[in-house]
């Protein structure tokens, strides 16, 4: 896993449910079908309502019609994120749509889990709230070895709490990997 993330930046609100990061009737693609489960990155943030995303001219999407991955590698969330049901196949959707990491004032605790389960992306844990720290558009570069994010259209460098024991689930691929690599399952 590289140590620096870059992309472009899309900005949530708070209370950010697994209905909005991936609607219940887009569950029926098999994830193992290549085919399929592009539709799970169609679908990503397709029903965030107008209103719960920080952006300064209206709604955008976050993945273009037509598109299967969006414009948008680098999820910046208030409170509560991936809140809702324990829906796996939220963090999944958003991989799938192209997301490297997720920075988020704080996690829904199964949200943050299968994210880090599933070997998806970092979920970091901004120390501050970054909704007014970046808008949707902006292009931002994640260090994790020095825990900081900064945000290169505006010139702003910010610090998060570091992954912590969580890189080596992350770095092995998912927390199977981990467990086969660490002895801990055959």
């Amino acid at each position: 896993m590289d140590s620096i993330i870059e992309g472009k930046v899309y900005v949530l609100g708070d209370n950010i449910d697994t209905d909005q990061i991936i609607p219940a009737e887009h569950l029926v693609y098999d994830c193992n079908d290549d085919q399929e489960r592009k539709m799970y990155g169609k679908y990503a943030l397709s029903s965030v309502p107008e209103g719960q995303q920080g952006l300064p001219d209206g709604q955008i999407p976050f993945v273009s019609e037509g598109s299967y991955v969006s414009d948008f590698q680098i999820i910046v969330g208030g409170d509560n994120f991936g809140c809702g049901s324990s829906r796996e196949h939220a963090p999944f959707a958003l991989r799938e749509a192209g997301v490297k990491a997720i920075i988020a004032k704080s996690y829904a605790r199964i949200f943050f889990r299968n994210s880090v389960d599933g070997g998806f992306y970092p979920p970091f844990d901004s120390k501050e709230d970054l909704l007014s720290f970046f808008e949707t558009g902006d292009q931002a570069r994640i260090d994790m070895k020095k825990s900081v994010v900064e945000n290169i259209t505006q010139g702003k460098v910010c610090s998060f709490n570091p992954l912590g024991e969580i890189i080596e689930i992350l770095e092995s691929g998912d927390l199977f990997s981990y467990a086969r690599k660490k002895g801990l399952i055959k």
